[in-house]
């Protein structure tokens, strides 16, 4: 396998963003309306999108979150498109479409989708990709692969990679690109959730096809300040990041009240020159997430959250 290419993640600024979706001038003056490019806003580099199963709960429609996104000051949104989510796969040609119009009425964009996607056999797994290429989503988060007890890692090693060279080369064919998140144990153990583990899995590949969305939080949970060496094992695959908020129970709670802000790494990602959109988690016990009849909960916590995030970002 060729070795993966040394690019740094695609740049990106607010407004760039905006621009690369296609709003001219006008699209900008709506944008500006809804307070996406105020003054207050200007300085901050990075797109924010929400992985909106925050939504769920309120049983949104698209016109409801596209709403509620920009009511938030968010710039759009990182959907769950798999059996339990907002857009259903076997749904997805009617209604994936629908959600990104719903959004592009509002001067916001639909950058990434969270699937459950695992290998090119996943149901409706072509008719996903294929779909969200036509829409201009350019990365996919894949489905969660869990360790199996009774097989070594090395077996498991190559097993994971032989399903997912074919799934890159279906990538490569489509257009886009997958992405393999880091996550903590949650009674299950995920492959990749060991930094160590999730940098053998992608050595390799070409990043613009099989890449990494680096989780801080999942990272610091498993590996505490080592997280930092491992990181740079995984900064060349880098190509979507994750933030929520842990504290040293590893426990997720809001955004800064956890041991994330003080880790380094938001000045971490100005040095590698990342500027792609972030993808604002919204986690954690308590959270807005248990009232599902609350909308200005959730609204209040969103607005906090971007709050603390931008202000790690302009630190």
């Amino acid at each position: 396998m060729n070795a993966a290419p040394k690019s740094q993640p695609q740049m990106f600024t607010r407004r760039g963003f905006l621009l690369r979706a296609g709003f001219g001038s006008v699209s900008l003056a709506v944008v500006g309306k809804v307070g996406l490019l105020c003054p207050a806003a200007e300085g901050i580099a990075l797109p924010i999108v929400i992985f909106s199963k925050a939504y769920q709960p309120l049983k949104l429609n698209f016109e409801q979150a596209a709403e509620f996104t920009a009511e938030s000051g968010l710039d759009g949104v990182d959907p769950p498109v798999r059996p339990d989510g907002e857009i259903r796969p076997e749904r997805v040609a009617e209604d994936l479409p629908a959600y990104v119009e719903a959004l592009r009425k509002r001067g916001l964009r639909m950058p990434y989708l969270t699937t459950a996607i695992t290998s090119t056999g996943s149901p409706q797994a072509e008719a996903v990709l294929r779909t969200a290429k036509k829409l201009g989503i350019e990365r996919y988060r894949l489905g969660f692969i869990y360790r199996v007890n009774d097989a070594s890692w090395e077996q498991q090693l190559r097993e994971v990679r032989a399903q997912l060279t074919d799934l890159a080369a279906l990538n490569k064919e489509i257009g886009i690109g997958a992405v393999l998140q880091n996550h903590s144990p949650a009674g299950r153990t995920y492959v990749g959730g060991d930094l160590d583990e999730l940098a053998q899995i992608v050595d390799g590949f070409d990043a613009e096809q099989l890449g990494v969305a680096f989780d801080i939080a999942h990272a610091v949970n498993v590996h505490g300040p080592a997280w930092r060496q491992r990181f740079d094992k995984l900064k060349a695959h880098l190509k979507v990041v994750y933030v929520k908020d842990a504290n040293r129970d590893k426990k997720f709670v809001p955004l800064g009240q956890g041991e994330v802000g003080a880790t380094g790494y938001f000045k971490l990602l100005k040095q590698i020159g990342y500027q792609a959109p972030i993808s604002l988690h919204i986690e954690y016990e308590g959270g807005p997430e248990s009232q599902p009849e609350t909308r200005p909960a959730l609204l209040k916590a969103v607005k906090e959250s971007l709050r603390v995030l931008r202000q790690w970002l302009a630190a």
